[in-house]
Parts: structure tokens; C-alpha cells; sequence
């Protein structure tokens, strides 16, 4: 990271930083080096997968379905040892069509700080067609679509 960036985020007030989290449309989980759920973003629609304040200090195996915490582990594990760079899923879900992307956190010096997970319902991004490249007339707002005239 450039050190202008490090200034600019260093002016940042904690607020801003935390709602920039949370207005973008994904779930964003961050376990530390020592696999503990240290933070999580809440999204205004609400998350995919939904995290409570009891999951801040945990480790993150425990936040997974029996089933999938050996492949949780793995992950982690390869992230820590440098063999692996991601680790993306894709899933039905309730309904939906969910992509699941794991990334490591590294230090400038390389060192292993933790890993982003980070979670999109992707079931209208599936269905895109062609090219929008104009701003629409409709302003949405939840579920809603005011048309302007």
C-alpha cells in the first residue's frame, strides 16, 4: 500500500470506514492469524449468512457447519503456509445463487495477518445480459422502483 493511501485512510474517521463496509452489497467476514472472527460488516439488506455480536472472539470453525470446517481449515491452513492466494464457492442457497470468496490478509513483509471472506448472492448478476452503459430513470430504493419522470 502506497503511503498516500496509508495517510488517506489514517484521516478517515472510524465511522466512515465502518459504513463503507457495510454500503457495499456483500457479507465481509475477517479472521485474524489466529482464526478468530474479528469483524464483520452488516450490509442494509442484511447478511446472507448472519453473524451476531457472540461470533466477534470465536474462531471461525466454529461459525461453519460441521460438515465444511475441515474445508475451512484446509483453507486456512494453505493460506498460512503460502500455497494457496483464494479460495472461491459458489452455492444454492435458500433459493439463491451464492459465491463464497476467501482471500489471505498479508502485511507488506509478506507476513500472514488473516483472511477475508467475502459473500454475494449473485442470482441477478447471473442474469445480466448485454451492456448497460446509461444511467436509468428509475431510482430504486429496497424493493421498490420509483419511476422519475
Amino acid at each position: 500500500m502506497s503511503d498516500a493511501l496509508v495517510e488517506l485512510l489514517e484521516e478517515l474517521p472510524f465511522e466512515t470506514v465502518t459504513r463503507i463496509f457495510d454500503a457495499l452489497p456483500v457479507d465481509i467476514t475477517f479472521v485474524d492469524a489466529e482464526d478468530t472472527v474479528i469483524y464483520f460488516n452488516s450490509p442494509p439488506e442484511g447478511r446472507l449468512f448472519p453473524r451476531t455480536k457472540m461470533d466477534l472472539g470465536r474462531t471461525v470453525q466454529k461459525c461453519h457447519p460441521p460438515k465444511s470446517v475441515h474445508l475451512v481449515s484446509k483453507i486456512l491452513d494453505e493460506f498460512k503456509a503460502g500455497t494457496r492466494e483464494s479460495a472461491d464457492f459458489w452455492i444454492n442457497f435458500q433459493g439463491r445463487f451464492v459465491l463464497i470468496r476467501y482471500f489471505p490478509v498479508k502485511g507488506k513483509d509478506g507476513t500472514y495477518l488473516g483472511t477475508l471472506e467475502v459473500t454475494q448472492d449473485i442470482t441477478d448478476v447471473q442474469k445480466l445480459k448485454g451492456e448497460k452503459r446509461l444511467l436509468d430513470a428509475d431510482v430504486t430504493k429496497g424493493d421498490r422502483t420509483l419511476k422519475v419522470d
